[in-house]
């Protein structure tokens, strides 16, 4: 996945997942919707919206990047955090990390299906893996040294991140196996938002590789067995802004409109991400930021290298989002 932050701006990555828009559209004085944006509109079209039923699980405090009114705008029904109504359960750390690990964070996720077993939505963000990366929190760090390190670059932070994925690779693992032996159809997108900026490497030079994750998309057994199905084509390299139609593919749901458009996005556009090879500070200087495209190859695409049609379907792309956040709003009554 090609992230549009880079040892930071989670939320943005969150925010483009939920709604299917880009943030390489906005307006470099508009770096996070979350706190700018999503609070100011009257309706807030996401995939909540899909949903009889929507949770967020977060196992730590609610009120960063203004999340509690941001469920809230989205249409969320609960919102499972540190000190909220609705409690984080089985909560555990390891070894002296602050946070709470991911095997937490999956668990609150199982009990959420045990708990409501028809269709909902559950947007679940991590916390283990936060920084800091430098104040050796785990007994085994010997375990997980870095071989190599580039210059500049601090091999014990590299070696505790290294550590906190080991982690993250076992409670994986343990979730994966539960769900799977859950009768009802289960889809996981599972994606990182953006590397920990514990690395000394030249963005000019080395940014389209430090704005890379890992993610996966996953049907239960379950829902194998009734339809879904894996496909390739196009999953080498997407965006955040992907995963709507990514899921809706891989399951045969039923679109909207809207879904469609980004169906459309998905599989005849590049990713796109925001400025790759700049340091992502904001620059008020600059009028409109600028956007990366990146095609199945890992490289650089340049915006006016795409077709005619590619450039139409990019235009309509874009016409959407802003008549949504900052138009008219011509096209809120087929959001429904």
């Amino acid at each position: 996945m090609i992230s549009s932050g880079y040892g930071g701006g989670t939320a943005d990555m969150e925010y483009m997942t939920l709604t299917g828009y880009s943030i390489s559209n906005f307006s470099p004085t508009l770096p996070v919707p979350y706190t700018q944006l999503v609070g100011k509109l009257k309706v807030n079209p996401s995939i909540v919206d899909s949903f009889r039923h929507a949770v967020a699980i977060h196992p730590y405090i609610g009120t960063f990047y203004n999340r509690i009114s941001v469920y809230q705008k989205f249409g969320f029904d609960k919102f499972f955090y540190l000190e909220s109504r609705n409690k984080i359960r089985h909560q555990h750390r390891i070894d002296n990390s602050p946070y709470l690990s991911d095997q937490t964070a999956y668990q609150n996720v199982v009990d959420q299906l045990q708990s409501y077993r028809r269709g909902q939505f559950i947007n679940l963000v991590t916390m283990q893996n936060h920084f800091p990366y430098s104040d050796n929190y785990y007994h085994h760090l010997k375990r997980y040294r870095a071989m190599r390190v580039s210059p500049d670059t601090n091999a014990n932070e590299v070696d505790e991140f290294s550590t906190e994925i080991h982690y993250t690779n076992n409670a994986v693992k343990q979730f994966i196996k539960q769900i799977d032996g859950i009768n009802r159809p289960i889809t996981v997108v599972f994606y990182g938002d953006h590397l920990p900026g514990i690395y000394g490497n030249d963005m000019a030079k080395d940014g389209l590789k430090l704005h890379e994750t890992e993610y996966f998309i996953y049907s239960n057994k379950y829902a194998r067995e009734h339809g879904a199905r894996n496909f390739k084509q196009s999953t080498a390299v997407v965006s955040p802004n992907d995963f709507i139609a990514m899921v809706a593919k891989q399951t045969n749901s039923k679109v909207t409109w809207y879904q469609a458009l980004l169906t459309d996005v998905f599989e005849k556009l590049p990713a796109m991400a925001k400025d790759v090879q700049d340091k992502g500070d904001v620059n008020a200087t600059k009028a409109v930021a600028r956007t990366d495209f990146v095609n199945e190859h890992g490289q650089l695409v340049k915006e006016r290298n795409l077709t005619k049609r590619q450039k139409q379907l990019l235009q309509d792309y874009r016409l959407v989002q802003y008549d949504v956040t900052a138009g008219k709003k011509y096209t809120l009554k087929y959001f429904k």
